[in-house]
């Protein structure tokens, strides 16, 4: 077994070698990173298996790791150790997974006989190791009557970046009343409906925009991380159509 390990925090990662040494006797190699962009080049210049992940990291987050190393090489086993629950996250990892890739979602607060089973059961296994809170975050976000749809998720992003309805209709290639029906289904599952916002002497009490926009943001159902990763394709779809 070739073992990448990737963690900003020093501590962290002296701590999943330990775990790793303890748990796998037959390791060839076990190299360390400490940001995004180190460890894709870590990995273009080594032959690993297995892969260890935190999410946050300077120069790349784990999800845009994972979906560079995924790209190259779809068999790659890796496993995410995370302290985030975030929707966000968990909905980024789900659509970069390859149809046939092994990987898993331990979170840090885990005790370490957890995370020892979660190693054993990724990298040697090759089991799906889905941790339990992360799994119900992923049935939530699977539910549809509840849950965002992946078109209205795509929209949800585009009002965050702060698009109006005709720039949204523009961009999804979709007609001005198909963006606005988007739009309400998205207020109908934040229980935004009209009938529910409050309302007082001055009249309604929230602006819908606004609203959905900090809801998403505490639910976690959108992160600063994803929103960064949508201004640059933002970026790049507002030059595409000026040309």
């Amino acid at each position: 077994m070739r073992l990448l390990i990737a963690d900003d925090d020093k501590l962290h990662r002296t701590f999943l070698e330990n775990v790793a040494r303890e748990t796998f006797v037959d390791l060839e190699e076990l190299k360390m990173t400490s940001d995004g962009a180190g460890t894709v080049e870590a990995f273009d210049h080594g032959s690993y298996d297995c892969v260890v992940l935190d999410l946050q990291m300077p120069n790349g987050t784990g999800v845009e790791v994972a979906r560079s190393i995924w790209a190259k090489a779809p068999t790659t086993k890796i496993l995410f150790w995370s302290n985030y629950t975030e929707e966000a996250y968990i909905r980024g990892i789900t659509k970069i997974v390859p149809a046939a890739a092994v990987y898993g979602y331990i979170l840090k607060s885990a005790p370490d006989e957890q995370l020892k089973l979660a190693l054993q059961g990724v990298f040697v296994a090759e089991q799906c190791v889905i941790d339990r809170k992360v799994r119900g975050v992923q049935q939530r976000a699977g539910d549809r009557r509840s849950s965002l749809s992946e078109l209205e998720y795509e929209t949800l992003v585009d009002l965050c970046l702060g698009l109006t309805d005709k720039a949204i209709a523009s961009r999804r290639n979709v007609s001005l009343r198909g963006a606005q029906s988007r739009l309400q289904g998205i207020y109908h599952k934040l229980g935004l409906d009209k009938g529910e916002i409050p309302t007082g002497v001055w009249g309604p009490s929230f602006n819908l925009r606004t609203r959905a926009i900090s809801l998403v943001l505490t639910q976690g159902i959108l992160n600063a991380d994803t929103l960064r990763r949508e201004e640059k394709l933002l970026d790049e779809w507002i030059k595409h159509s000026s040309k």
